[in-house]
């Protein structure tokens, strides 16, 4: 059925594939279906319920039946599958099968900004991305097939303007065509997701013998921020609703155009288009130019383009429309009738029916992106209404389309509906719809569900409007509203949202500009949020107890360092910043000074305590804050959820700087003289103040004085190109100081010495800041996120579990952190199956524990039940083996004045 010349494939490029185990051999250009239907290969399997023949309806990503398994790739339509060398697919029935890839393709993604993206590559879009580009604008053209051009493609004489537009495209600098390109989702803020597949071509023979059993599938999800989007998708025509209509060699209008024009395929020699509209004739010239009969069978009383076909040979015959269809399996006749179904019925012997019922604007996009729809009379179709982005649709997406007749069924000459499909792959029909009817469903949706109609893999594309129509003639009424056009607008891969996040790129190792030189000084590392942080630096003959006891003690009575480059770091910028931080902290911010630094706490609106950090105000608009490491992007999260969703009148911009920072803390009774080498107008600095300065050596600089190991301690900020090189400045200024680094370990055991909190570590998601004795940071006269909760009478119960801490008996003895506590103590020669006495209630769990060089002893921290009561008692920690006795004490076990912070 290949014509011998003409069409868009490469001749010279014969490839050879197998679909069911039967080979075949198409051209580069071809898709699978194109190559098969070349080969005269109609019936592509049966249907899923029934078992009825079915075969290629469209020509693209509308294929309710031709189906295809392509390796470990279930659910392909044959009509989007390209062709290469080797390829082996076999048929499916509506169902693909989950197998494990046998190789593993490459999947990337890239985040882009753009001034105008333009979905979709055919006439309009093309025209839409000339004006854009010729403007000097960034713009993304993206389409889903292999070339672009779109309806143009099918139409030769359109074909040279085709070649100057790529070419005039291919000029412009800031101009990106994407083909293979889908764009499936559109989100706030014009947010669009675009999925480009690769290129699977494969010359490799030994895919025939089944060795390889699919393509080296791969490809690259886009994440596009657009300025504006130019939504040129194009439209998807209506197949018509008639008894038999699901016969192989059955088929779209256009897609029987295309197969001729675009892929030299002529699909029969004698063919009635059946047509509600004016497209049709198009199909019914070039079928007549390439030597078929045609007759033209027009539902409606006349059209301007029955002359041509006339002239060109053909027959047409107004007022007439398929009835029924004969064959078996294939068409070889067509029942000819009135489209109400009234006088008499001819029989006109065919292999092909090419049909028309209208178009439909592929609104998908539009719906997505929360724009309306309207029902346009005209091309009796849903079309764009109001759009609520930055965007505009054009073309035939837009409802530029020929006056249509619309005609939902068509009657049978015996009066039945079982065999009238409006979903082939759901083998559901129009008896199906009137059944939901008739048992009182009145909603589409209700309707969808209830024949599940729209969805199968095409999501309805084909019948979602053709069911909609039913619906109203069932119901005497106009056609309801469409159903919920969802994302992704085509099936996209799992493994493609995934991208490369599988082995050890499923949890990547984050390092700071600093991490090499902690490499060559011996240091341990720990896991931290994706952060590879140092532990502790182990001397020769260290283990980790005596590297921490060594780093402790000079933070206590010398100069350290750390690198805390790792926190989080995010900048607050807009005339209503200050408020914002004042709704989401618990203490206020509204009247911190320039130059300042509060540290702050966050609640979840159930009042438990989320996050702590340190917050600068660099200017009136313009905060920086700091988060813990492991809870950067679930704050930034936290922010943006309630300023999009709560607070969208707020006039407050977001942005993660974590990684532009470098951080270096100094901490000790010697730090001024550390710093003073360094930034000499820093030294005068008093707690939680900070200033910008240029170092000794050139490089700018934010000094503060913040500390989290009750010591006195600066915070140096640098750009995190100048990260390493600073931190060497540091570690030679302190070096006659003795200097020492240190690690998480260390700072740990300092920070739980005066008894401040890990977020995460010493709360578990069920604890408030009264629980954690930090009433004094939350605010009794504004409203905060949490604020409500923590007025409930249950969050001020005294038997709620407080932070407290623990000193064990033994001051030897190290209770291990998650070690349950009890009141009374367990014998040692107890049996450990013969119970206690009940009874025996758990009162908490030690959350923090260490050794500690300033206190010469251990200690720990601890949730317990009513802890701040039990002050002086005596709990302990069975441990099966051994019971730990320790006695309940305040939190703060070192310098509870802070007289050390200050200096």
């Amino acid at each position: 059925m290949r014509l011998s010349e003409g069409g868009r494939i490469d001749r010279d490029a014969p490839l050879r594939f197998t679909v069911d185990g039967v080979a075949h051999t198409g051209y580069r250009g071809d898709t699978v279906a194109s190559a098969l239907l070349a080969d005269g290969v109609r019936q592509v399997g049966r249907s899923a319920y029934l078992d009825r023949p079915r075969g290629i309806v469209d020509a693209g990503v509308a294929e309710p039946n031709a189906l295809l398994q392509v390796g470990a790739e279930p659910m392909l339509p044959a009509t989007t599958v390209e062709l290469y060398d080797g390829l082996v697919a076999a048929t499916l029935s509506g169902r693909g099968r989950l197998t494990e890839p046998e190789e593993t393709g490459c999947y990337d993604k890239k985040y882009v900004h753009c001034d105008v993206l333009v979905a979709g590559a055919g006439p309009a879009g093309l025209t839409a991305a000339l004006e854009a580009g010729r403007s000097g604008a960034r713009v993304i053209l993206a389409d889903e097939q292999a070339e672009v051009g779109g309806s143009a493609l099918s139409d030769p004489d359109r074909w040279s303007w085709l070649a100057d537009v790529r070419g005039e495209l291919a000029g412009f600098a800031e101009t990106r065509v994407l083909t293979r390109a889908t764009v499936f989702g559109y989100y706030d803020h014009n947010y669009l997701t675009i999925a480009e597949r690769q290129e699977g071509r494969l010359p490799d023979a030994r895919r025939l013998e089944g060795v390889l059993p699919g393509p080296r599938a791969g490809g690259r999800l886009w994440h596009v921020r657009a300025g504006r989007v130019v939504l040129a998708t194009g439209a998807h025509e209506r197949p018509l609703v008639f008894a038999g209509n699901d016969r192989p060699g059955v088929m779209l209008a256009s897609a029987v155009r295309t197969y001729l024009n675009r892929y030299a395929v002529r699909l029969g020699s004698g063919v009635v288009v059946c047509t509600t509209n004016d497209g049709a004739y198009a199909t019914a010239l070039d079928l007549l130019e390439s030597g078929v009969d045609v007759l033209v069978a027009d539902a409606r009383p006349e059209s301007d383009r029955a002359d041509e076909v006339r002239a060109a040979g053909g027959d047409v015959r107004f007022g007439t429309v398929v009835v029924g269809t004969e064959g078996d399996p294939e068409v070889s006749a067509a029942i000819l009738g009135a489209p109400d179904g009234g006088g008499s019925a001819a029989t006109v012997h065919c292999d092909l029916i090419a049909v028309s019922g209208g178009w439909n604007p592929v609104v998908h996009l539009h719906s997505q992106a929360r724009g309306t729809l309207r029902y346009d009379e005209s091309p009796a179709a849903f079309v764009p209404d109001r759009s609520f982005q930055a965007n505009v649709s054009v073309g035939s997406a837009n409802g530029d389309l020929d006056p249509n007749r619309p005609l939902w069924t068509i009657p049978a000459p015996d009066g039945r509906w079982d065999t009238h499909f409006v979903d082939p792959q759901r083998d559901a029909t129009v008896a199906d719809v009137l059944r939901a009817t008739g048992a009182g469903l009145r909603s589409a949706e209700h309707v969808k569900r209830y024949t599940t109609v729209g969805t199968a893999h095409d999501q309805g594309k084909t019948s979602g409007v053709s069911t909609l129509g039913v619906i109203a003639e069932a119901l005497g009424a106009g056609p309801p509203g469409p159903t919920t056009y969802r994302p992704p607008y085509t099936p996209v891969p799992f493994a493609m949202l995934a991208g490369r996040d599988r082995g050890e790129l499923h949890d990547p190792a984050r390092a700071t500009p600093i991490h090499g030189w902690h490499v060559e000084h011996g240091a341990e590392f720990e896991n931290v949020g994706q952060w590879r942080r140092p532990w502790y630096y182990p001397r020769p003959g260290e283990d980790l107890t005596a590297a921490v006891l060594r780093e402790c003690r000079a933070a206590r009575t010398g100069v350290a360092m750390q690198d805390a480059s790792t926190l989080g770091k995010i900048e607050i910028v807009g005339p209503d910043a200050a408020e914002f931080l004042n709704r989401m902290y618990t203490n206020a911010f509204a009247k911190l000074a320039v130059g300042a630094a509060r540290y702050g706490l966050l609640c979840t609106a159930d009042g438990m305590v989320f996050d702590d950090g340190v917050v600068l105000r660099l200017a009136e608009e313009r905060f920086l804050a700091t988060t813990t490491t492991g809870n950067a992007a679930a704050v930034l999260d936290w922010f943006e959820e309630w300023l999009q969703t709560e607070w969208p009148s707020l006039r407050v911009w977001l942005t993660s700087v974590t990684e532009q920072w470098a951080t270096i803390a100094v901490v000790g009774p010697r730090a001024r003289r550390v710093i003073a080498a360094l930034a000499p107008d820093a030294v005068d600095l008093t707690f939680m103040r900070f200033r910008d300065t240029t170092l000794a050596n050139g490089v700018p600089a934010r000094i503060a004085r913040i500390s989290f190991s009750g010591e006195l301690a600066f915070e140096v900020n640098v750009a995190s190109w100048y990260g390493l090189a600073v931190w060497e400045a540091v570690y030679a200024a302190g070096a006659e100081h003795g200097i020492t680094p240190y690690g998480t370990e260390t700072m740990h055991v300092l920070r739980a010495e005066k008894g401040y909190p890990i977020v995460g570590q010493d709360t578990d998601g069920t604890v408030t800041p009264i629980d954690l004795g930090m009433d004094w940071i939350v605010s009794k006269r504004k409203q905060f996120v949490g604020s409500r909760s923590l007025r409930r009478p249950d969050t001020a119960r005294p038997d709620r579990k407080q932070l407290v801490g623990l000193l064990p008996v033994d001051p030897s003895a190290l209770l291990p952190e998650g070690a349950q506590l009890v009141a009374e103590e367990i014998p040692l020669d107890m049996p450990p199956d013969v119970p206690l006495d009940p009874p025996v209630p758990m009162l908490g769990h030690v959350t923090s524990s260490y050794r500690s060089a300033a206190l010469g002893r251990t200690f720990a921290l601890a949730l317990v039940t009513g802890g701040r009561d039990r002050l002086g008692q005596v709990l302990h920690a069975p441990l099966g083996d051994r019971t730990i006795a320790a006695t309940v004490t305040e939190p703060v076990l070192y310098d509870p004045e802070g007289a050390r912070r200050d200096g």
